[in-house]
């Protein structure tokens, strides 16, 4: 099912938290809504699903209308054949997973054939081939989520919606369930509507990825081409980057850091973007023997916080007062290295970007509002 949403606006009193946001999902498509908390996402998932009224625009499905303020339309959302997976599970602790599956079914009343059928084939799909009997006080969180994920599943939705699904559970089970999450949504060909804040849930899920900050979409893309592009440093912190520099124009092909008489040689940007950001990946730096010694990119500098982490190793150089670099090493730099020791850092001209503070489009919202 293809979900499109025109010129959609959603206030809270006098407070706007979607703002004039467009949208096209394609059948069998999983998006992702990523950003801040505050950012809009689960407000405009919840409009989607009609838990929310929105002031203006327009959602349908395949062409049919669910809501559209000028007309006057509002379908209800037990109408609107869509399925949501909530971040607390909402599932009910005194039945077992078969009747928590079931509950939808027996509410439309289905006939009770109908109703075991549809609820052995959910509980199948999600993995929890043999628990229908076993309480749901008894089942750790990962397979309450499944619970739920089921519940939403036997109801056969066009679109399924999830919000936050994994963020209650501990690291290693949130691996797992969103490799599940990701191979369940391409074996039933449902198009999917995912809201989370962490990026790297985002890049697993994704087809695309649609970044929100206050209310509207600011970048959207594949996971590769926001991971590997992002259009702000705002964007960038946001992502992951851990080095955003405020610099200055120096010419087409180059830069300096603010505050200092260090330049850098990177690719051509635009110097009319208002206040520019150097943007580095820590993992992308270079350090000790592994940066060349001569290079317009090789700066020097001191180590002064170390951290090992195992297999790999951060650490922070500065290169001078008010400027430093966070930068990714291994196990074996950190154990031959120590704080207070000069190093050499390389920065790769590809992998450095020159960003404005904020997209163009946020930009100009928060110019407004200072206005």
């Amino acid at each position: 099912m293809t979900i499109k949403i025109e010129n959609l606006t959603l206030s809270y009193g006098d407070s706007v938290a979607v703002r004039n946001l467009s949208l096209e999902i394609e059948q069998g498509e999983a998006l992702v809504l990523l950003g801040q908390s505050g950012c809009g996402k689960t407000s405009t998932m919840r409009c989607i699903a009609g838990l929310e009224t929105p002031d203006e625009g327009r959602i349908s499905v395949d062409g049919e209308v669910l809501f559209d303020a000028d007309r006057g339309v509002n379908r209800p959302s037990h109408k609107r054949n869509i399925g949501m997976v909530f971040q607390s599970y909402a599932i009910w602790p005194h039945m077992t997973v078969f009747e928590n599956v079931a509950f939808p079914l027996r509410m439309k009343k289905l006939p009770k054939a109908e109703v075991a059928r549809r609820v052995e084939e959910a509980i199948t799909v999600v993995g929890l081939d043999g628990f229908a009997e076993r309480g749901a006080s008894m089942l750790s969180g990962g397979q309450m989520q499944r619970v739920a994920l089921a519940r939403s599943i036997v109801m056969e939705p066009s679109v399924m919606l999830l919000d936050e699904p994994l963020s209650n559970l501990d690291a290693r089970l949130r691996h797992r369930l969103r490799t599940d999450l990701r191979e369940l949504q391409h074996r039933l060909g449902l198009t999917a509507v995912y809201v989370t804040h962490d990026q790297e849930e985002a890049l697993a899920l994704a087809d695309h990825i649609a970044m929100m900050q206050f209310g509207r979409i600011v970048q959207i893309g594949r996971p590769d081409e926001i991971y590997g592009r992002p259009l702000s440093a705002s964007i960038a912190d946001f992502l992951g980057v851990a080095n955003i520099i405020p610099v200055r124009p120096l010419d087409a092909r180059s830069v300096g850091f603010e505050g200092t008489d260090i330049g850098i040689q990177v690719e051509p940007y635009d110097d009319r973007a208002g206040e520019l950001r150097a943007c580095i990946r820590a993992e992308d730096i270079l350090l000790g023997d592994d940066a060349p010694a001569e290079s317009a990119n090789t700066l020097e500098g001191e180590i002064v916080a170390r951290e090992f982490l195992g297999a790999t190793a951060t650490f922070r150089v500065r290169i001078a007062p008010g400027v430093e670099l966070d930068v990714f090493g291994t196990k074996q730099q950190a154990n031959r290295t120590r704080e207070g020791e000069r190093v050499r850092v390389h920065l790769p001209v590809e992998a450095i970007q020159v960003l404005p503070t904020e997209a163009p489009e946020l930009a100009e919202h928060v110019r407004e509002g200072a206005a």
